[in-house]
């Protein structure tokens, strides 16, 4: 049992004996499918805070030699399937963290290299038969294994997109691709990997790196396919917990769900998971996030940005085209790149039928009024959000003339003159004046 290669399950042991712990398991059953065959390169990307690293702990016990976890899959669906056994433990696997690596090194600039020694000398030490060269890479190490012991190998690869996400050098992101198009891209490796398992923020980039990763199946924010039940909790699980815990639904469906993929409402993990543990409703966001992040994309102010997002503040949902953006953080050129952006975070939720995006929940919801306060451009708009409080109030005491002036001014600033007098957008006036209602 190494610390990349083979790891122990003590990491899932720890997430299943927490307080609140949420049965996927049968995800396995799913990527098992694809294990050893043509589709075995799977990327799924997701926002922070909805269960990345639990999940690749549950592959890592799951597939992982450096391991026994059959008692501990024993009391989980996973275990039912009349396959279970045969996959259980039984491959060489090879688990990375990017974002630890790259934020605990302290030579940033040679993380590639620094990373690949460590892990080749795990390799090293458990195949002390094989022959391998100290200066060799990471592809042509697990080749020698392979190549003398026919044992194949599982890699798992945790924040994928960190490197892209934090704007290294370009010496450190040629190598990073360098490193990539060595394990992903060889022919002559690939009888050697049985599976490849990335997960990032960002989909694959579409760039520099899709050349590396083109062989990706991908599972997106915007599109999990038949993972979209395992992107997040799902109403029934939640329902259940809040059932358990005696946690009102209906104040948790409002808060933290909002995503809905394949007809599937999916909520927040973590959380749902916290408002369970404090027994309160509030934002746990800002937390883990900055809303900082929405406040620098609408700071660039594309033609058409300020429009729709006082429209969804106000309740709506708005067109989005989400082909274009190269999921990188410096190719922005319209509102749709910002907007796509915001959705693989969170911030956003896609319909993938109608192809539109909204603000999902309560909780994020605040992020953007938090963001807004900072903006010139928005000033209106977080006076009319600002005013809200008063505005119920006066609708309590019955002052219509605070009521009517408060009212015109949300009117007037969600609406053109042609849309005025349309009974949706005096509904979404409403919606917005009264926010803190919501």
């Amino acid at each position: 049992m190494g610390i990349y290669l083979n790891p122990g399950n003590e990491n899932f042991t720890e997430h299943i004996r927490a307080k609140i712990y949420v049965d996927k398991t049968m995800m396995i059953e799913v990527i098992n499918k694809y294990m050893d065959e043509s589709n075995k390169y799977i990327c799924i990307s997701r926002p922070r805070r909805f269960g990345k690293t639990i999940t690749g702990n549950m592959l890592a016990a799951y597939y992982s030699k450096g391991c026994d976890s059959r008692q501990l899959f024993s009391d989980y669906k996973i275990a039912q399937c009349e396959d279970f056994e045969e996959k259980l433990n039984k491959y060489n696997v090879i688990q990375i963290d990017m974002n630890s690596e790259y934020q605990n090194t302290a030579d940033k600039e040679n993380l590639i290299a620094i990373l690949s020694k460590k892990i080749i000398k795990e390799i090293k030490d458990s195949f002390t038969n094989i022959a391998v060269e100290d200066n060799g890479s990471l592809a042509e190490t697990i080749l020698s294994v392979y190549t003398l012991t026919q044992e194949t190998f599982v890699i798992l690869l945790d924040e994928y997109d960190i490197l892209v996400r934090e704007r290294v050098s370009n010496r450190l992101f040629n190598e990073y691709l360098s490193f990539l198009n060595g394990l992903f891209k060889s022919n002559t490796l690939r009888p050697a990997i049985s599976l490849a398992y990335i997960t990032g923020i960002l989909p694959v980039v579409r760039d520099k790196i899709q050349s590396k990763l083109n062989n990706f199946r991908e599972y997106t924010f915007i599109n999990a396919i038949n993972l979209a039940e395992y992107v997040g909790f799902t109403s029934k699980e939640v329902k259940n917990l809040c059932e358990q815990y005696s946690i009102d639904f209906n104040e948790c469906k409002a808060w933290y769900d909002g995503y809905k993929q394949r007809g599937i409402e999916i909520y927040n993990p973590e959380s749902v998971v916290k408002c369970i543990e404090d027994e309160q409703f509030e934002g746990y966001w800002s937390k883990t996030s900055s809303y900082q992040v929405i406040a620098d994309r609408l700071s660039q102010n594309f033609q058409g940005t300020k429009d729709d997002v006082v429209r969804m503040l106000s309740g709506e949902c708005v067109d989005v085209n989400v082909t274009s953006f190269l999921n990188t953080l410096n190719n922005f050129v319209t509102k749709d790149d910002v907007f796509t952006y915001l959705i693989h975070l969170g911030y956003l939720a896609y319909d993938y039928g109608e192809q539109t995006c909204r603000i999902p929940n309560r909780e994020v919801r605040q992020e953007w009024i938090n963001a807004i306060t900072a903006l010139d451009d928005y000033k209106v708009t977080n006076k009319i959000i600002q005013d809200s409080k008063r505005l119920l109030q006066s609708t309590i005491d019955g002052d219509a003339k605070a009521v009517e002036e408060a009212l015109d001014l949300s009117h007037i600033h969600v609406t053109s003159n042609r849309s005025y007098n349309n009974e949706d957008a005096l509904q979404s006036a409403i919606y917005l004046a009264y926010i803190c209602t919501q």
